[in-house]
């Protein structure tokens, strides 16, 4: 004798949540609702990712902490681009509109040459590269000599892995 399963074949089971979920049917706005809420907690509990800094150099009498972001480093041969930040305890510059308390450079090495140039270079208003941005440059300039005990040398370092 074949055996068979008929999955469209419903058998009614009694059940104790069935009873108990009786007013909620009478109210299907009640899921929905409960649904975005659930949703809009989410999105709003997620916060802004910011950039994993990591202090490569500090100078408390110049009163500036330098760091890299490892996350930005981009090789090519021996080619390397990365991302570097400044970040001062004081207000920089002269005038009001052009005053900074941090500025992010994005710089490419060339690990064999030991050499640097500077891509763009962009102020901040604010400490760790927020607020407004005051002045910016950009230029794939000149490649300079990495000089030795620098923060540039320090630099080098990291983004060509030679610690």
């Amino acid at each position: 004798m074949p055996f068979t399963i008929r999955p469209y074949r419903r058998f009614p089971v009694p059940c104790s949540v069935a009873y108990h979920a009786e007013p909620f049917l009478k109210f299907p706005l009640a899921y929905f609702s409960g649904f975005w809420l659930l949703i809009t907690l989410l999105v709003l509990s997620s916060g802004p990712v910011y950039a994993e800094w990591v202090v490569v150099s500090g100078n408390d009498k110049a009163g500036m902490i330098v760091y890299v972001d490892p996350d930005t480093i981009r090789r090519k041969g021996d080619l390397v681009k990365v991302w570097q930040l400044i970040d001062f305890k004081t207000m920089q510059g002269g005038r009001s509109p052009g005053r900074f308390l941090s500025t992010k450079f994005h710089k490419q090495f060339d690990c064999a040459e030991e050499r640097l140039r500077l891509l763009s270079c962009t102020d901040f208003s604010g400490n760790m590269g927020t607020g407004e941005p005051a002045d910016a440059y950009v230029d794939e300039g000149n490649w300079v000599p990495v000089e030795p005990d620098s923060v540039n040398q320090a630099l080098w370092e990291v983004a060509c892995n030679k610690q």
